[in-house]
């Protein structure tokens, strides 16, 4: 028996008609999360296989200035055609027509605003792996894109929605949440500020925690030098993002305190993804993604400054 054809739903003003599995395009074949993204989505024999939608188009994309990048990009592209069936398209206009949702992989952040025009152009849903851009004036313009092309955006790191991490945001265990420090590898890559390269998972967790509301943030070292940047947010509370070589971190409440900052794998982001994609609901309020941004641009105009705390409402002032 044929399943039936629904509707995705308005309330982003798009709809589409789509399948039980939505078709997915990928644009960017240089990272590693191409060919894990699409073996939880293609193969239902993986190990948390993720259903409701599956890579069908691929847009190789790559940047050659950037050794990860180029190295790394004709092998996934082959992965991709080899191993699940998926087409590679020679632009992005053209992969668009024949999917119903794109996620944008591209390692390097600076080509993404420029990825995204074609997709919000042509009202495709979009996901954004991080860095959703290599700035943040770029972040701030793909968002005023999709907002006035009524099309769904949202980006985000996978370590959001691990378990430990989703329940010091409920508060659940530990109370109303006032400090939380993260910690993991912040590896740098000359074309992006120093923390959207990596330093961006352990901000994420803070964002994931404290939400918006951060007020300062100054940037300093550790006692075996290196990068550790702190912000103050609304109500006296405090977040604290520490270079390290694991993802781990606690949050610390009125009621005690609990882990949070841990990796749980792909499969609950892409969980999240496939749902946002069915639904049009993104699970982050793109103002959210914005002050994060914003965060890490500020703890490098704090490092350009000797350490002094910087304004994040200054710095989206000047964005403005």
């Amino acid at each position: 028996m044929k399943l039936a054809r629904f509707l995705l739903p308005t309330l982003f003003g798009w709809s589409a008609t789509i399948a039980a599995d939505l078709r997915v395009g990928i644009i960017g074949c240089d990272t590693s999360h191409v060919p894990e993204f699409t073996q939880l989505l293609n193969d239902p024999q993986a190990k948390g296989h993720v259903v409701g939608a599956r890579v069908i188009a691929a847009f190789k994309g790559g940047s050659k200035d950037i050794e990860s990048s180029w190295s790394r990009v004709e092998g996934y592209t082959k992965i991709l055609q080899e191993k699940y069936g998926v087409r590679v398209n020679d632009n992005i206009e053209d992969m668009c027509r024949d999917v119903d949702a794109v996620l944008l992989e591209s390692l390097d952040g600076r080509p993404h605003l420029e990825q995204a025009r074609p997709v919000i152009k042509a009202r495709k849903p979009l996901f954004i792996d991080k860095p959703m851009a290599a700035s943040l004036h770029d972040v701030i313009e793909i968002f005023r894109l999709a907002r006035e092309a009524n099309v769904p955006v949202f980006s985000s790191s996978a370590l959001r929605f691990a378990k430990a991490t989703q329940s010091a945001r409920s508060g659940s265990a530990a109370g109303k949440i006032v400090y939380v420090e993260t910690y993991g590898s912040c590896e740098r890559e000359p074309h992006h500020p120093d923390l959207f390269w990596y330093g961006v998972h352990g901000v994420e967790v803070l964002y994931t925690i404290l939400g918006r509301g951060c007020d300062a943030v100054q940037r300093g070292t550790t006692p075996d030098g290196k990068i550790e940047v702190r912000g103050t947010w609304s109500g006296g509370r405090e977040g604290i993002f520490r270079e390290d070589n694991n993802f781990h971190g606690l949050a610390k409440g009125d009621k005690g305190q609990v882990a949070a900052g841990s990796f749980d794998g792909y499969e609950p982001l892409v969980v999240e993804i496939i749902k946002f994609f069915q639904t049009g609901v993104a699970p982050v309020a793109p103002e959210e993604t914005i002050e994060m941004f914003a965060f890490m641009e500020a703890a490098d105009e704090s490092k350009r400054q000797g350490g002094k705390p910087v304004k994040i409402g200054d710095l989206l002032k000047k964005q403005k």
